[in-house]
C-alpha cells in the first residue's frame, strides 16, 4: 500500500504479518469519512515517521479482554477512543438481546476523573486532535447516545453535578435498581493517559468464561454502530438521572458491614485525585470515625499533579507518603488511600514506637479475615480468595473453622461468580452456603468483598473494617501492626513479594508469549538455589481446572505453579490489564526463623526467578537492574544498566552532571529520579566506593 517503509518489520523487530495488518487499518482510517476527524493527527505521524507508535496503535483491534477495553487514549483501533467505546457498546447491545431478550433494557453507567491531555507526549502538538480533552464523562454520554439508538435506556449521574461514582458503587447500583447491566468508564490505578470501558451484568459482577468470550464475539463481530447525540438521547427520554436514594443506600450498606462499637482511631484518607471521596470517605464518616483529608491530592483530576510517579495505586507505598506526613503532624492512627475508581484499598499505620508501616494487599487480607470472623456471627462462614493470595488467609479461616475456596483465577469476578452459584445452588468450589455466608473475599491486589448486596471489590466496606480493627487495638494499648505481628506469631511468618515486567507494544506482547511458552514447554529445575518440587500448569486440560472452556478462560489460566524447597512458592502470569508479566513469591518461614532471612530468601527468589523469565524472552539484566521500580518498561531497565550507569560513573566531577541526569531519565516517568533509586543503590553495594553517585541522582 506504501504507507510504510518497505524493511519496516526489520527495523522494529516484528513480524511482517504485524505491519501488513497495520498498514491495512491504517489505509482504512485515513480513507473512510468515518475517521476524518482524526485524518490531520495520522497524517502529521505519517509525515513524522512515527512508525513504531502506527504499527502499535493499528496492528488489532484493541482485544475485547476482562470484560472490556483499556489502554492508552489513542488514534487507531488498537487504541481506546470514541470508536472503540462505541464499537464495544454496539456489540454489548447484542449480547445483551441474546441473553435478556426484546424487551426493555436498562444500563447504568459509571465513569470516573480522566481527562485526556497527552501526559506523555505521544501524539504530535499544533495539530487538530480531537482527543484531547475527553473526559471520561465525555465517553460516558458517548456510549448513552449508542445504547439511546439502539432502545436501551441508561441511568447516569446527572450533568453538571460534578459528581462521580465509584466501581464498587456501580455494582450495588446494578443490583439495586434492577438493571440488566452496567458500564464503568475508567482506568481505575492506570497511567494518566489511559481510560477504558468495563461491562457488569445484571448481578452487578463481570461475566466469567465462557460467557465474556461470548460477549467478545458479538463485539468483534460489529461493522457499524448506531448512535445518536447525548443531549438527543437525554430530551427523548433514553437517559434517567441517577437517583441520589441510591448513593445513600450503597452508604447505608458499607456502614452496616460493621462489627464493633469502638471509634477511637483516627484516621487519614487520601482518594487520590479520584472518586475515594464518595465511598470509603463518605462511609468512614457515616460511621462515625473522625477523618482527616490529605487536600492536595483530593481534587478530582484524573492527571493525578499530586500523586509521585502519576501512579494512583495504593498497591504503590510511595502514594501515601504525603497521606503519612499529615497523619503524623496530626497525631492520627492511620492512613488510607484509594485508587481512583475506589475498589483498592491502601493501608499505613503507625507502631507503637512512633514509625509508620505500610500493609501489602495480602496483610491487609488476613487482617480483615481475621476480624471478621472473630468478632461476625456466620452459621456456615465461607471465605473466599485468587490463588496468587497469601495462604496466610486460608490459616486463619480454617483456624476458626471457616470454610475456604483459595484458589481461584486472579479476577474478582471469579469471586462474585462464586456468589452466584451459592445463590443458585447453595454450592461452590467445595463449600456450601448462601452468599450471606460470605465472611470476605479477598485478592492481594488490595481487593477486598465483606456484603454480598455487592459483586465487585469495594475500598469502602475495607476502610470501615480496618478502622474498627484499629480502634479495638488502640483501646487495648496495641496497633494494627501489633495485630500483625500476632497473626504471625500464631500462624507462621509468610512473606510475599511480586515482581512485575512491563514490556509494552506488538513487541513486548510477543515476548510475553513466547515467555510463557518458553517456562511451559521447559520448567527450570532450580530458582535461587532452590529446587523446583512441583510445577503446575493451570491452562493443562487434564489438570483440576478441567477443560479450557472458552479463549478468556484459556487467558485467565494462563497461570505458572512452581513449588519450591524451604516452604516457597512461585506462580507466573501475564496481567490481564497491563502489558506485563507479574512473578508472585511467597515464602513460609520456618519455627524461630529470623524474619530478615525469610525476607532474603524472598527476595532472591523473586530477583532470581524474574531475571529467568527474561532471559527467556532474550532479555538479560543484571539483578541490581531489575530494582528500577516496576513502573518502568523493561527498555528502560536495560538502559538503565547498560548507559545510564556507566555513563553516570564515567561523567563523575562533570559541572553538567544534573542536566545529563534528567535527560536520560526523562523517559522513564515522572519522578523518574524516585524510581532509579533502589537500583542504584543496589548497584552501589556490589560496588563499593560508588555512594556519592547515588547521592548525585537522590541521596
Amino acid at each position: 500500500m506504501g504507507i510504510f517503509p518497505a524493511e519496516l518489520s526489520a527495523t522494529l523487530n516484528v513480524r511482517p504479518q504485524i505491519v501488513a495488518a497495520a498498514e491495512a487499518h491504517l489505509a482504512r482510517w485515513l480513507g473512510d469519512d468515518e475517521f476524518l476527524a482524526y485524518r490531520p493527527l495520522l497524517s502529521a505521524l505519517v509525515g513524522a515517521g512515527r512508525w513504531g507508535l502506527l504499527v502499535d496503535s493499528f496492528y488489532q483491534v484493541m482485544p475485547f479482554g476482562t470484560g472490556g477495553r483499556r489502554g492508552t487514549v489513542g488514534v487507531g483501533p488498537n487504541r481506546f477512543n470514541p470508536w472503540t467505546l462505541a464499537a464495544s457498546v454496539q456489540g454489548h447491545v447484542a449480547y445483551l438481546r441474546e441473553r435478556r431478550g426484546q424487551g426493555p433494557l436498562h444500563v447504568v453507567i459509571a465513569y470516573d476523573v480522566r481527562c485526556f491531555r497527552d501526559a506523555g507526549g505521544n501524539l504530535p502538538a499544533g495539530v487538530d486532535n480531537p482527543l484531547y480533552g475527553l473526559s471520561s464523562r465525555d465517553f460516558a454520554e458517548i456510549a448513552a447516545g449508542v445504547y439511546a439508538a439502539n432502545g436501551v435506556h441508561t441511568t447516569l449521574i446527572p450533568p453538571g453535578s460534578g459528581d462521580f461514582m465509584s466501581t464498587p458503587e456501580l455494582s450495588f447500583a446494578i443490583r439495586q435498581l434492577g438493571a440488566d447491566a452496567g458500564l464503568n468508564v475508567s482506568a481505575s490505578h492506570n497511567p494518566p493517559d489511559d481510560n477504558g470501558g468495563k461491562f457488569y451484568n445484571h448481578l452487578g459482577g463481570q461475566e466469567v468464561p465462557p460467557g465474556d468470550e461470548d460477549m467478545g464475539r458479538h463485539v468483534d463481530a460489529v461493522r457499524a454502530v448506531r448512535t445518536m447525540a447525548y443531549a438527543g438521547a437525554r430530551a427523548a427520554g433514553w437517559v434517567r438521572d441517577y437517583p441520589r436514594a441510591c448513593h445513600d443506600a450503597y452508604i447505608a450498606v458499607n456502614v452496616g458491614t460493621s462489627l464493633v462499637s469502638s471509634r477511637s482511631a483516627r484516621v487519614v484518607f487520601t482518594g487520590l485525585h479520584g472518586t475515594g471521596d464518595t465511598s470509603a470517605a463518605e462511609a468512614l464518616v457515616a460511621c462515625g470515625f473522625r477523618v482527616d483529608i490529605e487536600p492536595t491530592q483530593a481534587p478530582h483530576d484524573g492527571a493525578f499533579p499530586e500523586v509521585p510517579f502519576r501512579t494512583p495505586n495504593p498497591e504503590v507505598p510511595q502514594s501515601m507518603d504525603r497521606a503519612v506526613a499529615l497523619a503524623k503532624s496530626l497525631g492520627a492512627d492511620l492512613v488510607m488511600a484509594c485508587d481512583p475508581d475506589a475498589d483498592r484499598i491502601g493501608l499505613v499505620a503507625r507502631a507503637n514506637d512512633g514509625s509508620w508501616r505500610f500493609f501489602t494487599g495480602n496483610e491487609i487480607a488476613a487482617l480483615l479475615a481475621e476480624h471478621r470472623l472473630v468478632h461476625g456471627r456466620w452459621s456456615r462462614p465461607i471465605v473466599m480468595k485468587t490463588e496468587v493470595t497469601s495462604e496466610l488467609v486460608t490459616r486463619i479461616a480454617r483456624r476458626h473453622g471457616a470454610q475456604v475456596v483459595g484458589d481461584l483465577m486472579v479476577g474478582f469476578k471469579y469471586i462474585g461468580d462464586g456468589l452466584r452459584q451459592l445463590e443458585d445452588t447453595g454450592r461452590f468450589a467445595g463449600v456450601e452456603g448462601t452468599p450471606a455466608d460470605l465472611v470476605i473475599g479477598v485478592e492481594e491486589s488490595h481487593g477486598v468483598l465483606v456484603t454480598a448486596q455487592l459483586r465487585d471489590k469495594d475500598a469502602a466496606g475495607a476502610a470501615v473494617g480496618l478502622a474498627e480493627m484499629a480502634s479495638r487495638a488502640k483501646d487495648e494499648g496495641q496497633t494494627l501492626v501489633d495485630v500483625l505481628e500476632g497473626l504471625w506469631a500464631r500462624e507462621g511468618y509468610v512473606v510475599n513479594r511480586l515482581v512485575s515486567t512491563v514490556m509494552r507494544g506488538a513487541t513486548g506482547k510477543a515476548r510475553i508469549e513466547r515467555i510463557q511458552a518458553s517456562l511451559r514447554a521447559d520448567p527450570p529445575r532450580e530458582v535461587a538455589g532452590l529446587a523446583v518440587t512441583d510445577f503446575a500448569d493451570r491452562a493443562d486440560p487434564s489438570g483440576p481446572l478441567g477443560p479450557i472452556k472458552s479463549g478468556t478462560d484459556a487467558a485467565s489460566r494462563d497461570v505458572l505453579v512452581f513449588r519450591l524447597g524451604e516452604g516457597a512458592r512461585l506462580l507466573l502470569r501475564p496481567s490481564g490489564t497491563e502489558p506485563k508479566n507479574k512473578v508472585y513469591v511467597e515464602v513460609i518461614g520456618a519455627p524461630g526463623e529470623p524474619k530478615a532471612e525469610v525476607d532474603a530468601r524472598a527476595d532472591r527468589i523473586a530477583y532470581g526467578f524474574a531475571a529467568v523469565m527474561l532471559a527467556r524472552g532474550e532479555i538479560v539484566l543484571p539483578g541490581w537492574a531489575l530494582r528500577v521500580s516496576d513502573l518502568v518498561a523493561v527498555e528502560q531497565k536495560q538502559h538503565f544498566a547498560e548507559v545510564f550507569v556507566p555513563g553516570l560513573w564515567s561523567r563523575q566531577g562533570d559541572p553538567g552532571l544534573q542536566a545529563w541526569i534528567d535527560a536520560e531519565l526523562r523517559p522513564y516517568g515522572k519522578d523518574p529520579r524516585g524510581l532509579v533509586l533502589p537500583a542504584l543503590r543496589a548497584w552501589a553495594a556490589e560496588n563499593p566506593g560508588n555512594e556519592r553517585l547515588v547521592e548525585a541522582v537522590g541521596g
